[in-house]
């Protein structure tokens, strides 16, 4: 449908530090693979979503997540006849700069590093995990990956511009990013809207008629499924609506990203950068379901009483550890001669797993 908006890997801007070309695999498919096979993807097994395990063993933690949105963003991509190596590279990383704990550590890190004149934002962090904090490689630190997924990590979610930050100056502010990039903020939002239901149906948060009664959109899948299945259990009947809601929303994300790019009539990659607005978008329609969805979760499972307690505990543990290991840096193996010390001290906890930080914190503290 879009081939023409596709990203040629012909034309990538390269690596930072140069390599000899692969004889069988493309610059991004070697990306895809060195985030595979990084410290910092594996560790997102033992990073919370959003429920902690410690209360089923069926939720989605940070890496099924992440695998949840590549295969979301690929099928996307494939349809619309653009870059799926690209495409996957770009989803497979775009979380790996997550602290444990979810968004309350996220929370909690920028707190502290607000005291520092910085903050914390988890795709800078991924960026600076894959650039220099991965060792993996004795020609050069971090991954080495091209600069289109370099790009896509600062940028999949928001557009900055010029002198916005030093730091980002490099990564063509003021443009767009590529249109593969530009899906995967999407592709995670059809993603976790759907898993985040379905883990909070296991976890008992919620009935499939309270989706209903706020979701127009979903109150129609369901009263279909009900007609179609009325011998299945509640558990086979919600799981079927939410495989029929996944398929709506991706259906929406397509056609509303088709329409788009037509209306604005840009060509080649280099027009999908110069163009004023993304143009990765939802269907209006389905815009406004994904929008219900997101409403319904804030008011009925993100806030609800028991991930409340997990999230201030959380943050509290994790606050109560960062200004432990500013005094104390040695306790954590941290040079206590770098500098800055609270950039060492966060990239630290940052890369922490859930349970390694438990593990650390309960020696610290016991």
């Amino acid at each position: 449908m879009l081939s023409h908006l596709r990203f040629p890997v012909g034309s990538s801007l390269g690596r930072r530090y140069p390599e000899p070309e692969h004889p069988y695999r493309n610059a991004f498919q070697r990306d895809r693979d060195r985030i595979v096979h990084s410290r910092a993807f594996r560790r997102l097994e033992h990073k919370t979503q959003v429920f902690a395990p410690t209360l089923s063993d069926h939720f989605r933690n940070r890496l099924t997540h992440t695998i949840e949105v590549s295969q979301i963003s690929r099928t996307i991509a494939g349809v619309l006849g653009l870059n799926e190596d690209l495409t996957e590279a770009l989803a497979l990383v775009h979380d790996v700069g997550h602290p444990p704990f979810a968004h309350a550590g996220e929370a909690a890190l920028d707190q502290m590093m607000q005291q520092f004149g910085e903050r914390f934002d988890h795709n800078i962090q991924s960026l600076r995990a894959v650039d220099s904090i991965e060792h993996r490689y004795p020609r050069f630190p971090g991954l080495n990956l091209t600069f289109e997924v370099r790009e896509g990590v600062v940028k999949h979610s928001r557009d900055f511009e010029p002198g916005e930050s030093p730091f980002l100056d490099q990564y063509l502010p003021g443009l767009r990013p590529v249109l593969e990039a530009q899906l995967i903020d999407l592709a995670d939002e059809v993603a976790y809207n759907t898993a985040d239901l379905d883990d909070a149906f296991e976890a008992e948060l919620l009935r499939p008629e309270q989706v209903a009664a706020e979701v127009p959109a979903y109150a129609e899948i369901l009263d279909t499924v009900e007609t179609q299945f009325p011998g299945a259990t509640d558990r086979e009947r919600f799981q079927e609506s939410i495989r029929q809601l996944v398929d709506d929303l991706v259906s929406g994300l397509i056609e509303g990203t088709v329409s788009a790019a037509r209306a604005a009539g840009v060509q080649g990659a280099d027009g999908v950068r110069r163009h004023a607005v993304r143009l990765a978008t939802f269907s209006g329609e389905t815009r406004e379901t994904s929008l219900q969805l997101k409403r319904f979760l804030h008011a009925h499972v993100y806030s609800s009483g028991k991930l409340g307690e997990d999230r201030r505990a959380s943050m509290e543990h994790l606050i109560q550890m960062f200004r432990y290991l500013m005094e104390n840096p040695e306790k954590a193996g941290l040079d206590a001669a770098q500098t800055p010390r609270h950039r060492a001290v966060c990239d630290y906890i940052a890369g922490m797993t859930d349970r390694y930080f438990l593990q650390v914190y309960g020696k610290l503290f016991a």
